[in-house]
């Protein structure tokens, strides 16, 4: 909840009082939504919205994080079971950011236990897992499922009609039918297949987001991931099974690639923005004509693109050996080559009259749009989000609540990050760092510079005192 109102336009810093009723370590329920059965009968792969947010997805890797260099002066290190991340064989924990309470219902309406396995963030769909294989899988169509002008139907859940007599606990759920036709299909660059589907239909509404996608034949096809007005986006279902395979492989979430760019694609810029790029005429005007690229217009700091020494006035020719032809066809090769991969741009520069190759190394955030935002808009979001660690200010009515002095509440911990390695939690509140208070006597948060080697974080973790110690990695 914290970090949606981290991102809400009100851009919220700090939370100044709470109800009586709120209680932060209280369970949460989210919405009922379709899912689809993967080909095991056992993996489901679903749009639970918000789902990195409200589930956590860096607590449940199979990797138990490391020991701190310090012991705690007040309070013992958690174990690896009350730390709540999962080790298979290891059952999990409850408290804040425990095991989600998730069951699926199968179209014989049987409840069925499920595992939050984690969150692809390339394709919005969170990955769940059956304790065994109890689900009918129905034919999911790979090779071009429809054509342009077909028929689709869009499943989805609607409301159902109170049943008075129900039993305590038990759940209905009513599936509607939305009709409409595919109006496009966009391919992939490289013959990557089919990236999206278009769907128009009357009464499209946001609720439908999330729906299963059948063809005429009742085929699966794909998910609706967005709603325009009367027009929708599905994912198709091959990219669904790539997704389901990249989190079950590492069982837990997978981050998009991050790069720390934003551009303009050649073809919608105009060769005045180019000479206030530093472009002489000439050249700019060639690049216009031949309508390829992406023109770099801002770097974020410390990100992937700065540490290669990309500049703004770049323009991105090619990844890889393929050429860039639209901002889809740059997302697309980027999310295909995956966080953590080395990429090679073909970059022509202002200053230089050859073309550059430049090799890449990406890094991997589950919001890469949001991490430019923080990196590059300090003073309205001063936070820890260059070491991975997301908070919100605490006035001190809330934080006395937690048995804390006014600090910084722990929203999220970035689980490639130091300080998830050192233990810190979401719930947390951080106190000071390194013996300075953190005090908020003005609207803008406490940001620490360029961390140090080793940081002590006095945090309150269940109005108990810690100390967690973070070992900045080596930056040579």
């Amino acid at each position: 909840m914290f970090r949606l109102l981290r991102r809400s336009e009100d851009q919220v810093e700090a939370i100044a009082s709470l109800d009586e009723s709120v209680d932060l370590m209280d369970d949460v329920h989210t919405n009922i939504i379709a899912g689809l059965a993967m080909d095991d009968g056992q993996t489901v792969a679903a749009w639970l919205p918000d789902a990195d947010l409200e589930f956590g997805p860096g607590f449940f890797s199979p990797k138990a994080p490391r020991a701190p260099a310090q012991k705690p002066a007040v309070a013992e290190f958690p174990t690896t079971q009350s730390r709540n991340v999962h080790v298979p064989g290891v059952p999990f924990a409850g408290g804040m950011f425990g095991r989600p309470d998730l069951t699926v219902i199968g179209p014989d309406g049987r409840r069925l236990s499920a595992e939050y396995v984690g969150f692809d963030a390339a394709t919005g769909l969170s990955i769940l897992r059956l304790e065994k294989t109890d689900l009918a899988v129905d034919s999911i169509s790979q090779d071009h499922p429809v054509g342009e002008g077909q028929n689709v139907r869009l499943i989805s859940p609607e409301p159902a009609a109170n049943v008075r007599t129900a039993p305590a606990g038990n759940v209905y759920v009513r599936m509607g039918t939305t009709f409409g036709s595919v109006m496009s299909i966009k391919q992939a660059p490289a013959g990557g297949g089919i990236a999206r589907l278009k769907v128009r239909s009357p009464r499209l509404t946001s609720k439908n987001i999330g729906g299963i996608a059948l063809n005429d034949a009742g085929e699966t096809v794909g998910i609706v991931d967005a709603v325009d007005g009367s027009e929708a986006t599905i994912l198709p279902t091959a990219l669904i099974q790539k997704a389901a395979k990249r989190v079950l492989a590492q069982h837990a979430s997978v981050p998009r690639p991050w790069l720390g760019v934003k551009g303009e694609p050649v073809a919608r810029v105009n060769v005045e923005q180019f000479k206030n790029q530093g472009w002489k005429l000439e050249r700019a005007a060639s690049l216009v004509e031949a309508q390829r690229g992406i023109l770099l217009t801002s770097i974020a700091p410390d990100s992937p693109a700065a540490t290669a020494s990309l500049h703004a006035g770049d323009v991105i020719l090619k990844v890889n050996d393929e050429d860039v032809e639209n901002a889809d066809d740059f997302s697309w090769m980027l999310d295909q080559a995956g966080p953590s991969s080395s990429v090679t741009f073909t970059l022509a520069r202002p200053d230089r009259l050859t073309e550059e190759a430049v090799k890449v190394q990406l890094s991997g955030l589950l919001d890469p749009a949001m991490a430019f935002r923080f990196a590059t808009t300090p003073a309205a979001f001063g936070s820890l989000i260059s070491q991975g660690v997301e908070t919100i200010a605490l006035r001190p009515l809330v934080a006395a609540q937690l048995g804390a002095l006014p600090g910084l509440l722990v929203v999220y911990v970035d689980p490639t990050s130091p300080a998830f390695a050192a233990g810190l939690q979401p719930g947390d509140v951080i106190e000071s760092i390194d013996g300075a208070r953190i005090l908020r006597n003005t609207s803008r948060l406490f940001s620490p510079s360029t961390p140090a080697a080793k940081q002590s974080y006095e945090v309150v973790r269940k109005k108990q005192k810690i100390v967690v110690t973070l070992n900045s990695p080596d930056k040579n």
